[in-house]
């Protein structure tokens, strides 16, 4: 019976998705799914790409400013837990086959806070640098993990659980703690995972 009404919400939501969600995105690919978003905001700048599943309390928000409009771009086959955050205010690049784990935060902002004779929080100032993010094909961001400005995950790049990113890290690695760092590296000639040097 729970399977049942499981299938049933799904295709509810499928239903909305491509009905409601569809016509306001850039552009949402076929069989995707988007379950009880928290927050969508500026949505026509995102675009996801097909047989995604964006699960419950997602916020995925894109933050124009300096006349610039920031863009969103979610691959095909991409898993979004529950409870992401996604900000964006330049541009971040999320590529096929991606698994995001439940509560990660992805952004591209920062909020300047050396000024500290400004009369506005430091929550509402926005760097004019732009800083994108790029998440490669296959990557795993483990439950909690954050990834900040200006990072590039490489290809098939594994990020433990409740790790911040802070540096880009390489293609065939694992990486975990806050900042993180590369604790394993896959070599193609041996075709093992190796640890890596401290």
């Amino acid at each position: 019976m729970i399977e049942f009404f499981t299938r049933l919400s799904n295709l509810f939501w499928r239903i909305v998705t491509q009905l409601y969600f569809r016509p306001q995105f850039g552009s949402i690919g076929p069989n995707t799914l988007i379950r009880k978003p928290m927050l969508l905001r500026n949505v026509r700048g995102i675009r996801v790409g097909a047989r995604c599943g964006i699960r419950d309390g997602a916020r995925l928000e894109l933050i124009p400013s300096d006349g610039r409009f920031p863009s969103l771009a979610i691959g095909d086959d991409v898993s979004i837990e529950q409870n992401v955050h996604i900000a964006c205010n330049t541009q971040i690049r999320i590529g096929d086959r991606v698994t995001i784990a439940a509560r990660c935060t992805i952004v591209d902002i920062s909020h300047p806070f050396d000024d500290v004779e400004r009369t506005d929080s430091i929550g509402a100032r926005l760097s004019i640098d732009p800083m994108p993010v790029t998440i490669e094909e296959g990557c795993f961001l483990g439950v909690g993990t954050v990834i900040l400005p200006n990072v590039t995950l490489g290809k098939y790049c594994v990020v433990g659980a409740n790790s911040v990113v802070t540096k880009s890290m390489p293609a065939y690695s694992v990486c975990a703690g806050a900042p993180a760092r590369v604790i394993r590296r896959y070599d193609p000639t041996l075709r093992t995972w190796d640890r890596a040097e401290a």
